[in-house]
């Protein structure tokens, strides 16, 4: 599913065949209208641009932890990007002039391939553990490992850049 290019670095020992240091469970799956990863938007904003909306799923023990929820208008979905290989270290995004490392990329290969999604709430239905969300930007059935509340008020930072670029 990944190729590796000329100037990437692999790790001498891949994480995914490593004992954990801590125990992680998956409260659920992402609903996606993602198949395959040549037409899953390689990012949220594309995925809004492109208007397809999806669902989270919430398995039965955790669904006590959405009330509330409602409240939020936008949430924070933290994933598990199952399909991503984690032992890539530095890597030569197509775009890129020169190789970088994993931790100044956005790519979904790395040593733990978690995803940030800051999404819409559309919809909840806590009994039923679904959440609406307006967008997403992973393939459908990725594990869903978190989800948090956006706030504005202490999340943004308008001012925020990368590589002196204004992403705003």
């Amino acid at each position: 599913m990944f190729e590796t290019r000329e100037g990437e670095t692999l790790l001498a020992a891949d994480p995914a065949g490593l004992r954990p240091d801590g125990y992680l469970v998956f409260l659920g799956r992402i609903v996606s209208p993602w198949a395959s990863r040549e037409n899953c938007p390689k990012n949220m904003r594309a995925a809004r641009e492109l208007g397809r909306a999806a669902t989270v799923v919430i398995d039965e023990p955790y669904r006590p932890g959405l009330q509330s929820l409602e409240r939020a208008s936008h949430v924070v979905i933290l994933s598990w990007l199952h399909h991503a290989p984690r032992n890539l270290i530095v890597q030569k995004p197509r775009h890129a002039a020169e190789p970088k490392g994993v931790f100044s990329l956005r790519s979904p290969a790395r040593p733990n391939p978690v995803g940030l999604h800051v999404a819409k709430l559309v919809a909840l239905h806590i009994e039923a553990g679904r959440i609406g969300i307006d967008a997403i930007d992973v393939l459908d059935g990725t594990p869903v490992i978190d989800i948090k509340p956006y706030y504005a008020s202490t999340d943004a930072f308008p001012e925020a850049t990368i590589a002196g670029r204004d992403e705003k």
